[in-house]
C-alpha cells in the first residue's frame, strides 16, 4: 500500500451489546486493497456479530444497532441492509450453502439477476415477457469461474456436486456481481469458514483461487478455523477473544501454537494419542459391512466391504467426494443402500434408518443443520427426542404403563449435564437450537447421540467448523465416551490430524472402495499415500 492510499475498510470503536450484554468492545481495525485478512477466534468470540454489523444485517437493527463507524475508501458508510453492502462491492460467502439444489451451477450463480433478451412478443405485450439470455449467462458464469481458476461445470446441477464445487458455485455468484450504474463491482469478499467441509485438495484450489483474487485487488476477510490455512494464506492475522481484538499480526513467522493460545487465553495442547495396543485378535467383530454400496448425490460407494471390532474407535479418511460420507449415510438408512450390514451377528435390512436405531446404533450427521437438530425447538427437546422416540426414556408411567407423561424434570437434569460437560454456550436449556454457534449445534448433536447410549456410534464430520478449543472438547469427549461406556465409535473426518489424535484405526477411501487400513500412529505420509490411491509402503508388509 502507498503511503497516501487510503484502506479500503476501516471498523472504528465498534461496540455493541445484546439486551445489555456487551458482545463486542472497542473493535479496531483496517484492510488494505489485495489484502488477506485472517480472521480467527473461538465459538462465541465475536467474529460473526462484527461480520454482520459490516453487512448491516436484520438482527443488528433490531437489536439497538452499534456504536463506533464503518468506513470505505475514505468514506463513512451506514448499511441498512446487506443489499446496501452489495451496492457498495461488500460480498459475502456463508459456511451454510444458499443455493438451489435442481438448477445448474450458472443459473445458481446469477439468480436473480439474469439477464433478459427482448422477443417479439415483449415488442407486443411489454418486458414481461423478456426471456433468459442464456448466452450472456453463460459467459458471465464462465468469467467469474475462470478468475477462480477450478475445474467447476456451469452446466452441472447443485444436486449433483460433490461438497467443494457447491462452495466454488457460492464464490462464483459472489464474484459474478459486476459494477454497474448502481452497483460497484466486487472489492471486498468475506469467506465464513469456506473451507470446513472440503478435503485438502479442495481447499488447496481454494487457496490458490484465493491468491489470484488478492493479486487482482479483491480484499478478503478469511474466517477459518483450519489455523495452518490462515498461516499460508493470509498476509495479516487478526485473533478476536470475547469480543475484543486480542492480536492483529503479520501472518509471517507465526505459528499454530501461537495462534491458537491468543484464541483461549492458554496453551492447547494437541490432542495426540498413544496406541492402546488393541487386541484385534480376540475383540470380536461388532459391525461387518459386505460389499455395500450407496447412492448418495456427490458420492461413490462402489463396493465398501469394512469389520468394526467392539471397543475400538475407526477412523474413515479420504479425499471428498471418494465415498467417505456415503458410507455412514447409507448404511443408516439415509440414502438407497445395497449389500449387506451385519450387527452383533445379525443381517439388518437397509435403507430403513428405524432398524439401525433400534439395534442399538446412532448417527451424528455431518449436515447438522438439516439432518441433526430440531432448529426451532429447545436444547432440551433437541437432546431428548429420539431417546425418548425410540427408548421411551425421559417418561413417566401410570396405570402400569398404559399412561405415559413426559418427565420434565429428567429431560433438564440430562441437558444441564451435557451442557455442563461439553461446555455448550446458551443462555438456558430452553434456547432454542438455531439460535446457538454452528460448534454449540455440533455439540448438541453430540449430546443427542450420547442421550441415546447406543453399542455403535457413527460420527461423520463432528468438529466440522468447530474452532480449536471445542474441537479438542468435542475429541476429548467422543474418547472418553468410547473408554467409559466401552462404546464402539466409527468416525469420519476430512481432517487426517483429527482421525489419527483418537482413532485405533484408520480407513482411507478412495473412489468408492476400502483402499487401505492403517494403525492411526502410522506416519501421516502413509496415509498420504493412500489418499492419492497409491499403495503404501506399511501396507505392501500387511495390513492391521
Amino acid at each position: 500500500m502507498h503511503e497516501n492510499e487510503v484502506p479500503l475498510l476501516e471498523m472504528k470503536h465498534i461496540s455493541k451489546d445484546f439486551f445489555g450484554n456487551k458482545v463486542l468492545t472497542d473493535i479496531n481495525f483496517s484492510l488494505n486493497k489485495g489484502e488477506i485478512l485472517g480472521l480467527v477466534g473461538e465459538n462465541g468470540a465475536g467474529k460473526s456479530t462484527l461480520m454482520k454489523i459490516l453487512f448491516g444485517m436484520d438482527e443488528i437493527h433490531q437489536t439497538g444497532g452499534y456504536g463506533g463507524d464503518i468506513i470505505i475508501n475514505g468514506e463513512k458508510v451506514q448499511f441498512s441492509s446487506p443489499i446496501d453492502a452489495l451496492a457498495k462491492g461488500i460480498g459475502m460467502v456463508h459456511q451454510e450453502f444458499s443455493l438451489l439444489p435442481d438448477f445448474t451451477a450458472t443459473e445458481n450463480i446469477l439468480l436473480n439477476r439474469e439477464p433478459l433478451k427482448y422477443t417479439v412478443f415483449s415488442e407486443l405485450f411489454g418486458e414481461r415477457l423478456n426471456i433468459l439470455d442464456r448466452e450472456k449467462m453463460d459467459q458471465i458464469a464462465e468469467r467469474a469461474i475462470g478468475r477462480l481458476k477450478v475445474p467447476l461445470d456451469k452446466d452441472m446441477m447443485v444436486s449433483q456436486m460433490p461438497v467443494g464445487h457447491k462452495q466454488f458455485t457460492e464464490i462464483a455468484r459472489e464474484l459474478s456481481k459486476e459494477a454497474t450504474d448502481v452497483v460497484e463491482g466486487i472489492k471486498l469478499l468475506v469467506l465464513d469458514e469456506p473451507t470446513a467441509v472440503l478435503s485438502e485438495q479442495e481447499a488447496d484450489s481454494l487457496l490458490k483461487a484465493m491468491r489470484l483474487l488478492s493479486e487482482s485487488g479483491i480484499s478478503i476477510i478469511f474466517i477459518s478455523h483450519r489455523l495452518q490455512e490462515i498461516i499460508d494464506v493470509c498476509n495479516t492475522i487478526m485473533v478476536m477473544r470475547d469480543g475484543q481484538i486480542i492480536k492483529t499480526v503479520p501472518s509471517q513467522g507465526v505459528v499454530i501454537a501461537d495462534i491458537a493460545r491468543w484464541m483461549v487465553g492458554r496453551d492447547v495442547g494437541s490432542s495426540k494419542r498413544e496406541a492402546r495396543g488393541f487386541d484385534y485378535e480376540n475383540t470380536p467383530v461388532l459391525l461387518s459391512l459386505q460389499n455395500l454400496w450407496v447412492d448418495m448425490p456427490g458420492e461413490v460407494v462402489r463396493d465398501v466391504s469394512l469389520d468394526v471390532h467392539k471397543g475400538e474407535i475407526l477412523g474413515i479418511g479420504g479425499m471428498a467426494g471418494q465415498g467417505k460420507l456415503g458410507i455412514p449415510n447409507g448404511a443408516m438408512g439415509l440414502f438407497p443402500a445395497g449389500g449387506k450390514v451385519i450387527f452383533e451377528g445379525k443381517e439388518i435390512a437397509l435403507n430403513n434408518p428405524r432398524h439401525f436405531l433400534d439395534a442399538g446404533m446412532a448417527f451424528v450427521s455431518e449436515d447438522r443443520r438439516g439432518v441433526g437438530l430440531l432448529l426451532d425447538e429447545s436444547l432440551e427437546w433437541n437432546i431428548s427426542f429420539t431417546a425418548m422416540q425410540i427408548q421411551e426414556k425421559y417418561l413417566k408411567r401410570y396405570l402400569g404403563g398404559l399412561l405415559k407423561w413426559r418427565d420434565q424434570a429428567a429431560i433438564e437434569e440430562e441437558t444441564e449435564s451435557y451442557v455442563k460437560q461439553l461446555e455448550i454456550r446458551c443462555t438456558s436449556t430452553k434456547q432454542k437450537a438455531k439460535e446457538l454457534s454452528g460448534g454449540n449445534q455440533q455439540k448438541v448433536c453430540l449430546a443427542k447421540a450420547f442421550a441415546v447410549g447406543p453399542k455403535l456410534l457413527f460420527v461423520s464430520e463432528p468438529t466440522r467448523g468447530i474452532d480449536i478449543g471445542a474441537k479438542s472438547l468435542v475429541l476429548k469427549a467422543l474418547r472418553k465416551y468410547n473408554e467409559e461406556n466401552g462404546t464402539t465409535i466409527v468416525m469420519i473426518s476430512s481432517e487426517l490430524e483429527e482421525l489419527r489424535a483418537i482413532c485405533d484405526r484408520v480407513a482411507i477411501i478412495s473412489d468408492g472402495k476400502v483402499f487401505g487400513i492403517l494403525p492411526a500412529t502410522t506416519d501421516s505420509a502413509e496415509f498420504g499415500l493412500l489418499m492419492i490411491g497409491q499403495k503404501s509402503q506399511v501396507l505392501e508388509g500387511g495390513s492391521v
